[in-house]
């Protein structure tokens, strides 16, 4: 097993190595240039769209819907986690690197949400089917449907075997091992492993939960999302803010802190070394933040293609603010938590991290502070599953050719299974399948974007003079 989670390790990094990151990098200037970094000049436009729904628009779900369901599967233990491990890694200054990153990438969801619209069908039964499968086949001709049919592969068992399930599932039942039973004190045996009471118990609410939503569809997740979203990030942002405003003069330092970080401005021993941190800063601080928001992925625009909307741009300008609200937003606050207090620089890993920051900053008892982040961790998580699910289900009714009722709900169920097996399997391996998986996903879909950033730049040309028109 250690041999092939070597071999599996290994493929991991080639696939998320320099060359993906900085396709991924370009297609995000390319399509900033060719937008007229629409994310700084219609960024205001786009949060308001974000919460007013179009009149006479066609879809499933609201755009906001569309939107949560998206932030469901984007904002997670990335943004707790993912953060922690990128400041920790590559110094304060990968924290910057994340920024231009989350600000190219917005131009990258943009383009993702416009054509999800653009380019998505709708089958016999009445579903909306949309996505990267469907811009790819459609935008680019029928003679690239086996670059579509891959991508959908790629995102079917990255959804299934790994980021949808079994790393999430493990996450929550770890946030709760971690905050009731820390020294494994009441254990049972299941599946010929000792595992804690925590982890059953938490594992069987969590799969009841995930079972009760999703066999509804994506309108019951779209429900749930709307609701649980938005009062999580509002509830995590807080959290942060109360940590920046109740040690506000420490700022100015943190800020000092991770621009020189990440030009390499700290005092080194040497060029050649300084060149090494600056280049350990950005690709720790690039990978993490695309991980995060998942821009240049294809999962998001999965999402978007069920909006009511028949403005592509809109739906483009509504997406675009999940990047904002995930990296910009969540990423950042946790960032300079983390910074602040200085907890990147001890000898803790991972969520340790963060807690320690949390227990430094948060005027309340530690044990209430482990608490407020165990449950931000464990509902980040769970909506990451519901949003997998409907990415994968996705996946899978382009690859069978349609939506088929019987297939789907045989796949649900089979997700539930993953979900209640989850806690109870090695993640190790786990983790970089699902890793290797979305780099995978990411190649077609980045291909697309670049091929299709022509009409990217028409339809966001025709969209704002008729937007100044109807002003005028």
């Amino acid at each position: 097993m250690e041999k092939f989670n070597e071999v599996i390790s290994q493929i991991d990094s080639i696939i998320w190595g320099i060359p993906l990151l900085v396709l991924i990098i370009f297609c995000g200037i390319l399509l900033s240039c060719r937008t007229g970094f629409i994310q700084v000049h219609k960024l205001g436009k786009a949060l308001q769209y974000m919460l007013k729904d179009e009149e006479n628009g066609s879809g499933e779900v609201s755009s906001f819907a569309a939107l949560c369901t998206a932030l469901s599967a984007t904002v997670g233990t990335g943004n707790i986690v993912g953060v922690a491990t990128a400041v920790s890694a590559g110094g304060a200054g990968a924290l910057f690197w994340m920024e231009i990153a989350a600000f190219l990438g917005m131009a990258t969801k943009y383009a993702e949400g416009l054509l999800a619209i653009k380019y998505r069908t709708v089958d016999k039964n009445g579903s909306i089917l949309g996505g990267p499968f469907y811009y790819i086949e459609n935008g680019l001709g029928k003679k690239w449907k086996w670059l579509a049919k891959l991508f959908a592969l790629f995102g079917l068992f990255a959804g299934l075997l790994g980021i949808g399930t079994i790393t999430q599932i493990n996450g929550i039942t770890s946030a709760a091992n971690n905050f009731f039973d820390p020294n494994a004190v009441h254990t049972v045996s299941v599946f010929g492993q000792t595992v804690t009471v925590t982890t059953v118990i938490a594992g069987l609410l969590i799969t009841i939960c995930v079972a009760l939503i999703i066999i509804g569809g994506i309108k019951r997740i779209a429900t749930v999302s709307e609701i649980v979203v938005p009062i999580m990030i509002l509830l995590y942002v807080g959290s942060c803010l109360i940590i920046i405003f109740g040690h506000i003069t420490e700022i100015p330092n943190a800020i000092i802190t991770v621009i020189k970080s990440a030009f390499g401005l700290r005092p080194i021993a040497g060029g050649f070394a300084g060149i090494t941190v600056v280049m350990l800063s950005m690709r720790n601080g690039i990978s993490r933040g695309i991980f995060s928001n998942e821009a240049g992925l294809g999962s998001a625009p999965i999402a978007a293609a069920a909006a009511k909307t028949k403005e592509p741009v809109r739906q483009g300008l509504v997406t675009m603010t999940g990047t904002f609200i995930d990296t910009i937003l969540v990423c950042t606050m946790t960032g300079l938590a983390i910074i602040m207090a200085g907890s990147y620089e001890k000898d803790l890993e991972g969520v340790q991290i963060t807690t320690d920051a949390f227990a430094y900053g948060l005027p309340f008892p530690e044990q209430f502070s482990k608490c407020l982040l165990m449950l931000c961790l464990a509902v980040f998580a769970f909506t990451t599953i519901l949003g997998w699910n409907y990415y994968s289900e996705r996946c899978l009714s382009y690859l069978v050719g349609g939506s088929n009722p019987k297939i789907t709900i045989i796949y649900r169920w089979v997700y539930v299974l993953a979900v209640f097996i989850g806690p109870y399997l090695t993640v190790e391996a786990v983790w970089n399948i699902a890793d290797i998986f979305n780099g995978l996903m990411a190649l077609p879909n980045v291909f697309a974007l670049i091929c299709l950033s022509n009409v990217v730049a028409s339809e966001t040309k025709d969209y704002l003079q008729r937007l100044r028109q109807s002003k005028s």
